[in-house]
């Protein structure tokens, strides 16, 4: 999912509630026809710095879709925000977008709502075939077992970014490969009113991703193999105090950042306030912003000990937006045609190069210019070390709970409050008393 996402409020998990066992689409009947097959509503998210240069990248292309194909397709880009309880919102009450994006993660909690086409292979085979997608991309697309809710647009990984001429001021010879550098690093570069690094403390989703990643360095996970909560387990209560820590204890994130949620972060980073940034496929925002490319450097994000790789090594979680189709919209076979024009290697190949993203079909990976040092350090963690978030009818209120829960352990630090052990597993085990029971 990408970057600028907001608190997700209690809203959501009320709505998930109502949602599961309803449709949603473009009318409320259920069930989707071809009534108006001239036109399409698409919900698009909103990836670049604003939500006009996202029309900026997008009404080209779908002005060429409509001479492509005769269908009009009327477009709203929908701050991260807003976007899921205006997805959950519409699968309750029938009214929706005919084709919109969904953060990747969203994918399996979506899909239980019954709300979403599913893409099984004959679907597919309309859009060209599933094996034009890469494995990692697809891995996020829905619970295992079922036909997928969405098909992979855009693929994403955290990298670190780190400010050379800041890391050279400070004596700072390499990029840390571990968490023990980052915060040695972190240290040398937190002075004159800057800080080491800069983090979204007040947005949900950032923290569960970071979190995330965490415990899976630690050798835990957030849910059972049977998809059970497990939120209070010793790495988990490790993995989530070690990210706390960053501002509470190691002190290389400034407190105001508990109250950061809108891409501030990478403002920070753009303008030379911190000498290191951990995003999703950041380049495109921070040129947006006035940063030269030449200005920083891209490496992975740091593990426990040695390299990123197989296992415990994790150092991101598949990050990615998908394009779903509303089951009951009233042009079925438009919005499938649409679905196949935005993951055609041609649109890959545009669209991902103005998000910075990498194109999740393999043929548009593949080509030249996603061939870029910051480009292979992405495809190389999606291939390598990224794994992706529980796939679970419950993945919604997880990122909800946690990343409020994690919201409020910062604001603790900010605030002077210890953060300990024990003030980190009651934070958690609150977040898992509101998860929904069975």
């Amino acid at each position: 999912m990408r970057s600028i996402r907001a608190a997700a409020t209690g809203a959501v998990m009320l709505s998930l509630a109502l949602a599961a066992s309803a449709c949603g689409g473009g009318s409320s009947a259920g069930g989707g026809s071809n009534d108006s097959p001239k036109e399409l509503t698409y919900w698009a998210s909103n990836q670049g710095a604003s939500i006009e240069a996202d029309k900026k990248v997008l009404q080209p292309e779908l002005d060429k879709f409509e001479k492509q194909t005769g269908i009009k397709v009327k477009l709203e880009v929908v701050p991260w925000s807003d976007l899921l309880n205006r997805i959950l919102t519409a699968t309750t009450s029938g009214q929706g977008p005919d084709v919109l994006n969904i953060g990747n993660t969203w994918s399996a909690s979506l899909q239980a709502t019954g709300g979403l086409l599913p893409w099984d292979d004959e679907q597919f085979e309309r859009i060209g075939g599933k094996d034009r997608f890469v494995d990692s991309a697809l891995g996020s697309t829905g619970a295992e077992g079922q036909p997928p809710a969405a098909v992979p647009l855009y693929s994403m990984a955290y990298a670190l970014y780190y400010n050379k001429q800041m890391f050279a001021d400070a004596g700072i010879d390499a990029p840390p490969a571990t968490w023990d550098e980052f915060v040695a690093a972190g240290k040398k570069l937190s002075k004159d009113g800057k800080w080491g690094t800069a983090m979204e403390g007040s947005n949900p989703s950032e923290n569960v991703h970071h979190a995330y990643v965490f415990a899976k360095q630690h050798g835990a996970d957030f849910f059972t193999a049977d998809g059970k909560p497990d939120f209070t387990g010793d790495g988990v209560v490790t993995a989530v105090k070690q990210y706390v820590d960053l501002m509470a204890e190691d002190k290389v994130i400034a407190p105001g950042n508990a109250e950061y949620a809108q891409n501030q972060s990478v403002s920070d980073f753009a303008k030379g306030r911190t000498g290191m940034l951990l995003w999703q496929s950041a380049s495109a925002n921070l040129k947006s912003q006035g940063m030269s490319e030449d200005a920083y450097g891209i490496a992975p994000v740091p593990v426990q000990s040695g390299t990123p790789g197989p296992g415990k090594q994790v150092n991101s979680m598949v990050a990615g937006i998908n394009l779903a189709v509303f089951k009951n919209t009233d042009n079925l076979d438009g919005a499938t045609e649409f679905v196949k024009f935005m993951t055609s290697d041609a649109e890959q190949k545009i669209l991902n190069t103005a998000y910075s993203s990498i194109p999740p079909v393999k043929a548009a990976q593949a080509d030249p210019a996603f061939n870029t040092p910051a480009n292979a350090v992405l495809k190389d963690t999606l291939a390598k070390s990224a794994v992706a978030l529980p796939q679970v009818p419950d993945e919604s209120q997880f990122e909800t709970a946690v990343g409020t829960a994690v919201k409020d352990l910062f604001a603790d630090a900010a605030a002077g409050r210890p953060v300990t052990t024990d003030s980190v597993k009651a934070a958690l085990t609150k977040a898992q008393q509101q998860m929904p029971t069975k």
